[in-house]
């Protein structure tokens, strides 16, 4: 099939819809942006048919079949509540055999209902003094330590994948020490090179080397003691993901990954309280980020859309570089597998396995 660059562009995008079915307003936004990927939240789930109707629907709407995503990672982080019963969060799973339980459950469930991947697993390294931090992270990381983090996480998403779910990896290159959320604002991590390479870097650099991880989500998040970090135009320190030198010669060169990256939300506090949406997104690109993350405004994600669209029109944005991202976004969906049948009642099983996990680790929820 050959695109517009319009819809090349439009490949790049990952957008959030705003309602628990497809009105007026959110086909016409499809037909418009033809986005890469979708990613479904809580208020956009009711049930398990309401929940593949919508998945079913947005697939039929769209010209490329598109990553169809949510943030499973269970605890804090559950957005299927509704359908099942609620997951346990990474931090209470202790051992290889509940990591593959989980993902393995996680897989078929996410699959029944029509999705093909999972912002999954959290590989940001937590321990007992950085889990006091206020960064929005505490409970959603396996382990307390690099090793067993890095274990688990590899198990996890293999097992996922093995069953069909894309994962992806995140939040690089780690927000483990951060005293901030950048849901709120933008972190600042004070860590030197040794100790990101020693601590936050060593899941990603053992993840590398299975050969099994497809997408990375990287961070909002600023590194002052590095010297990789770079200042924008008005001397403000520059997030993450905005980073030519974090994701084009950290991630990509030093670390040699090649696979797909994906921002974080770009309308999170750590972003829109610096830059306009539209900056955001052309920035992004020009870092060398694939898909842009623009989780709830239609407006947002229509803005992000006409302005790179402009960029690579007036060759602020080089038409090569959409076509860099183009590339590694189409092998990725070639590992898209078809969802399963509709079973209301192999969900019901499942939820009954969840809960019977969730008695083995002794791990209660609230809501």
């Amino acid at each position: 099939m050959v695109l517009s660059i319009e819809e090349k562009i439009g490949q790049l995008f990952f957008i959030g819809l705003s309602g628990i079915e497809i009105d007026d307003e959110t086909r016409q936004l499809l037909k418009d942006i033809s986005p890469g990927g979708i990613c479904l939240f809580a208020r956009n789930i009711r049930n398990a048919e309401q929940t593949r109707n919508l998945l079913d629907e947005i697939r039929q709407i769209l010209p490329l079949e598109p990553f169809l995503s949510i943030d499973q990672e269970g605890g804090l982080v559950d957005r299927l509540r509704r359908i099942m019963t609620p997951m346990p969060s990474a931090s209470t799973i202790q051992t290889i055999e509940d990591a593959v339980k989980l993902a393995k459950v996680t897989n078929e469930v996410l699959r029944i209902l029509g999705f093909n991947m999972n912002f999954a697993p959290v590989v940001d390294v937590m321990d007992e003094h950085r889990g006091r931090n206020a960064n929005g992270l505490y409970s959603r990381s396996f382990g307390n330590d690099k090793e067993t983090s890095t274990e688990l996480a590899s198990e996890y998403l293999i097992a996922l994948q093995e069953g069909g779910c894309l994962g992806c990896v995140k939040h690089f290159p780690g927000l483990g020490a951060s005293h901030t959320d950048s849901h709120e604002d933008l972190p600042i991590v004070n860590l030197t090179l040794d100790d990101l390479f020693a601590t936050d870097l060593f899941p990603y650099r053992k993840l590398f080397k299975t050969n099994q991880v497809h997408a990375v989500m990287v961070a909002h998040a600023s590194y002052p003691l590095l010297d990789l970090q770079e200042t924008d135009v008005n001397g403000k320190l520059l997030p993450s993901s905005l980073s030519f030198n974090v994701v084009n010669n950290l991630l990509r060169r030093e670390l040699g990954f090649q696979g797909l990256v994906i921002s974080d939300d770009l309308e999170m506090g750590a972003i829109s309280n610096n830059y306009s949406i539209e900056d955001a997104c052309v920035m992004a690109i020009n870092a060398g980020v694939d898909m842009l993350s623009i989780c709830a405004d239609s407006d947002a994600i229509r803005k992000g859309f006409k302005r790179v669209t402009s960029a690579v029109k007036t060759g602020e944005i080089k038409e090569t570089r959409i076509e860099e991202s183009l590339k590694r976004i189409t092998q990725v969906k070639s590992l898209i597998q078809l969802p399963y049948h509709l079973d209301i009642a192999r969900l019901q099983i499942l939820s009954k396995e969840i809960a019977e996990l969730n008695k083995k680790l002794n791990y209660s929820y609230g809501g």
